[in-house]
């Protein structure tokens, strides 16, 4: 990533200030499936942001490491989990995912919400556990603009198919699926 990208996401993270208590929360689009997340085990959220999903997947049980290459966004999230009380749980570095996902045990969770690399679909099912949850959104060329980091029709169940989709779908500019490893 360029460092006027990483200015532009600084400057994003910046404007929008630090997250309320109140609004820490999964994504929206994978809330309906609340229930298929474990409640304990180690999770890692790519491209973090401000750390809300990490603060969540954290008060439900979670270890968390959140990854994000804008320095803002990290300590909005260090901030959060702090504030939270669940700072020992969290873990947040600054990484640039171009760079490929940074070595790591696996994990029962990876959260990756409106980000897309495809050069990562290997290493991201690698990294799960058996069982593990994947939690994956982007944008969208469904219902959206196409562009280098969007999901084309049908992208994310074909990328991801060596897992067991719980829910999938894409519309309004936006691919999501809810998928786990199998079991041993």
């Amino acid at each position: 990533m360029t460092e006027d990208d990483r200015g532009r996401w600084d400057g994003k993270y910046a404007s929008k200030g630090p997250v309320a208590l109140g609004l820490v929360d999964l994504p929206a689009v994978f809330a309906p499936y609340r229930d298929v997340f474990p409640t304990s085990g180690q999770a890692l959220d790519l491209a973090c942001g401000q750390g809300s999903g990490a603060v969540w997947l954290a008060q439900r049980g979670l270890d968390v490491w959140g990854l994000d290459v804008s320095p803002v966004a990290i300590g909005q999230a260090r901030d959060l989990a702090r504030r939270a009380g669940i700072d020992a749980r969290c873990r947040f570095d600054i990484v640039d995912l171009d760079s490929g996902l940074p070595a790591g045990p696996p994990v029962d969770v990876v959260l990756c919400h409106k980000f897309r690399d495809r050069r990562l679909d290997r290493a991201v099912m690698q990294r799960l556990a058996p069982g593990g949850v994947l939690a994956l959104s982007s944008l969208s060329e469904v219902g959206g603009a196409a562009g280098p980091y969007r999901a084309r029709p049908g992208e994310l169940l074909t990328a991801f198919t060596g897992l067991e989709v719980i829910a999938a779908g894409e519309g309004d500019g936006e691919a999501w699926l809810v998928a786990r490893a199998c079991p041993l």
